[in-house]
């Protein structure tokens, strides 16, 4: 997804550059849902997204046991069947599938066929790469997309029903009304492990769809994810882990949303980036790219506070009670929270006040933050 984004940007910006997309899988970006909100992304950015978004809602909710919450921020989509189409509508010759690739330097890519290519940089956007540098948890979900029979009588996402049972952690239902008839259900949980069950989610799923009595005609198509959720880590050191100085985007550069894991403005920012620059070498662009990843990780460790209260402080089955607070507050802090913008103030408004979470735990969340603000000093 990253490196779609910055294909399409660099076309657009400099219509002369020559580049080739390489891609594993039969298809770009395999079978996944991106969501963003409006207040995510700016004005041209979002223009520069027009052709990709699968759908937009100007409003969302959520729902927790002591309130439903209607949000006016708009909400958009973009599936990767769609990024998809896009990209080879607009240069289906620089796009290879199926390709395995098995070496990478930063000016080479060696095939598991051996074939090999040379170009001015090599950009490597093949996802998370584990790393001992960062402390993660995950947010994990199971997503199913249906045709009801008849209307499902939703017109908003909700982007988080926190009222059904808690279980391995905090879970909520998140959906996405494509249609008047056809909806994406996702059952997704902020969890200490990876590990996802998928045939018991499904009949979660299931029994959420029935307890809604909406009708199923048909599943339209299923798919599942694992984000990381960043809790801390050294930066510096993830990126001395890169070998031979490649240049990493989306999660493989540790660009995603702390709390959230969207990954999508991250990689929007980065291509807009990119693009604004030109065409780089390899060693320009690698010190771009691991420049901007190094300063919005260390700009965004308030969320990493958050998160280690989230994980460590509050336990599993209270995990609720966090986000049922948080989502209490106003509407433009929690713009600015999606965006990865807070202020000083939001970031006092947050953590002022009585927390869902034993004192002691929470205070005691409070030391690494103050190793990396003194990494940050040096």
């Amino acid at each position: 997804m990253a490196n779609s984004l910055i294909a399409l940007f660099l076309a657009e910006r400099h219509p002369d550059v020559n580049f080739l997309i390489l891609e594993k899988g039969e298809t770009l970006g395999g079978n996944h849902t991106w969501s963003f909100h409006t207040s995510d992304v700016s004005s041209v950015n979002m223009e520069r997204l027009s052709a990709l978004k699968t759908a937009s809602w100007g409003s969302q909710e959520v729902r927790f046991p002591r309130y439903t919450r209607p949000l006016s921020t708009g909400y958009h989509a973009i599936s990767s069947e769609r990024m998809h189409d896009v990209v080879m509508s607009r240069f289906p010759e620089r796009v290879r599938l199926n390709t395995d690739v098995s070496d990478l330097t930063p000016t080479q890519v060696t095939l598991s066929t051996g074939e090999q290519f040379t170009a001015g940089a090599v950009v490597d956007g093949r996802g998370y790469r584990p790393s001992d540098a960062l402390e993660l948890a995950f947010q994990k979900f199971i997503g199913v997309e249906y045709e009801f029979d008849e209307p499902h009588g939703s017109d908003t996402p909700i982007i988080m029903d926190a009222t059904v049972a808690q279980r391995d952690g905090y879970r909520f239902i998140y959906t996405l009304p494509f249609t008047n008839t056809q909806m994406l259900v996702e059952d997704t949980y902020y969890a200490d492990g990876p590990e996802l069950d998928d045939n018991g989610i499904s009949t979660l799923i299931t029994s959420y769809v029935e307890d809604n009595d909406w009708r199923v005609k048909q599943v339209v198509r299923r798919e599942r994810g694992i984000l990381p959720i960043a809790l801390s880590g050294d930066i510096e050191a993830f990126w001395a882990e890169v070998p031979d100085g490649v240049t990493q985007t989306g999660l493989r550069a540790a660009l995603f949303h702390p709390t959230t894991g969207y990954s999508l403005p991250d990689a929007v920012r980065l291509a807009a980036l990119i693009a604004d620059k030109g065409v780089l070498e390899a060693a320009e662009l690698f010190e771009l790219v691991r420049g901007h990843s190094v300063k919005t990780w260390k700009n965004r460790g308030i969320f990493r506070l958050l998160n280690r209260m989230l994980f460590n402080a509050a336990d599993p089955d209270k995990r609720r009670d966090v986000l049922q607070r948080f989502y209490t507050l106003p509407e433009p802090l929690v713009e600015r929270f999606y965006a990865g913008e807070l202020t000083r103030g939001d970031q006092l408004r947050i953590l002022i006040g009585k927390p869902p979470v034993p004192i002691g735990r929470a205070i005691g969340q409070l030391g690494p933050v103050r190793a990396l603000r003194k990494s940050v000093a040096m």
